[in-house]
């Protein structure tokens, strides 16, 4: 069974970001770049598939040769064979899902595994794109998968509980955090991923259906205020809640 993981390099959780000089984009200077947490589940989940079914895991990721360090992670964790899609370009979440389903289309694996969505743009997007522009099935947000006889099943997280579903091969999978525990990669993993070759390939090229006009920071939260002690300031507590916060 052939297996693909798609992945991508974001700025750490804990980096202070900053808004860059052009007002469009991240100030990259001192940021520390990881893989994205999401996407750490759905290479587990794809290795764990592999020890089950045997067969073949190759990692994908979109983007500069930055990108090389969080391939090469998904290397040291077990992955087969890692893909890079040059592209310094700009590209928003279509163009990106675009130049995936492309490349999957050729590499034709029975499983696509995405994390649910990457912690830089946070649209949740990509993956049930890429599912839409192959025309396979597609389950979100995983919490569980059982593969076997050409079919899938999984649970998914919906509102208020989980959902049991069956789907045939092809399959694309996006992996919610509870679907499995990520494992370490082994001293032996490190240096085995540091000789390997990452194969590096040009995307698919795709117009941007969407552009940044502007990014900002948050405004600054304003100082609390305190209306008073006592029952006697509830009047104007309410009166503040619904005429200035406007939250009753």
């Amino acid at each position: 069974m052939k297996i693909a993981v798609c992945i991508n390099h974001v700025p750490d959780t804990e980096t202070k970001v900053k808004v860059g000089a052009d007002g469009k984009s991240i100030d990259r200077a001192g940021v520390n770049f990881i893989i994205n947490p999401y996407d750490e589940f759905a290479v587990e989940e794809a290795l764990r598939i592999k020890e089950k079914q045997t067969g073949e895991v190759v990692v994908l990721s979109l983007g500069g040769d930055t990108h090389k360090e969080t391939l090469r992670k998904a290397l040291a964790m077990g992955v087969d064979k890692a893909v890079l899609l040059k592209d310094d370009t700009p590209r928003d979440s279509y163009s990106v899902a675009a130049a995936l389903s492309a490349a999957l289309k050729e590499l034709a694996p029975e499983v696509v595994l995405f994390g649910k969505q990457s912690i830089d743009s946070d649209d949740a997007a990509v993956g049930l794109m890429v599912a839409e522009m192959l025309g396979w099935a597609s389950v979100a947000v995983a919490v569980k998968v059982e593969i076997a006889d050409g079919k899938v099943t999984a649970e998914r997280e919906i509102e208020g509980g989980h959902e049991k579903v069956e789907a045939t091969l092809p399959v694309v999978i996006t992996a919610q955090k509870g679907l499995n525990e990520p494992r370490y990669p082994s001293l032996k993993g490190i240096m085995a991923a540091k000789s390997k070759p990452i194969e590096e390939k040009p995307p698919a090229p795709a117009q941007n259906r969407a552009e940044v006009v502007e990014m900002r920071k948050p405004p600054a939260k304003s100082a609390g205020k305190i209306v008073g002690t006592g029952a006697d300031a509830v009047p104007e507590l309410v009166r503040l809640l619904h005429e200035e916060a406007k939250v009753i």
